[in-house]
């Protein structure tokens, strides 16, 4: 063999060599994992430094005395209450303000924007006015 076929040989293992390592090529003991978060970073003498500030912290309310199951039955009826429609949710919460306001002498009808009135729709990532309105 010459050197010029050794030498692509080499090249050519090498190459395999370099392809993605994945839990294929390991042994049996090495798992990719799936992007887990990270919850420190490894040193340049690969050890291991974790960073308490990165670990995932889960606040659970006290549930002691509380009667409800976590489960919900599929069997269960379903719920009596119709939808909640544009006109019941502004009844319900912007026509009790605009009233104390109008009762208290306050009410300004320039200044709608203080009950969630929105004049135009730019900027906004879903515009509902007029390309989005159903016809």
């Amino acid at each position: 063999m010459g050197l010029l076929t050794n030498l692509t040989r080499g090249l050519v293992r090498g190459a395999d060599r370099m392809a993605e390592f994945t839990s294929k090529r390991g042994p049996r003991t090495y798992n990719k994992g799936r992007g887990a978060k990270r919850l420190g970073y490894v040193t340049s003498s690969k050890k291991f430094i974790r960073i308490k500030e990165m670990v995932p912290e889960f606040v659970v309310p006290d549930l002691t005395g509380f009667k409800l199951k976590p489960y919900v039955s599929f069997k269960t009826p379903k719920g009596t209450e119709p939808p909640l429609t544009a006109k019941q949710l502004f009844m319900e919460v912007v026509a009790p303000q605009i009233e104390k306001d109008v009762k208290g002498g306050t009410f300004d009808p320039n200044n709608l924007k203080k009950y969630g009135f929105e004049p135009t729709q730019e900027g906004k990532l879903f515009q509902l006015f007029p390309k989005n309105y159903v016809r």
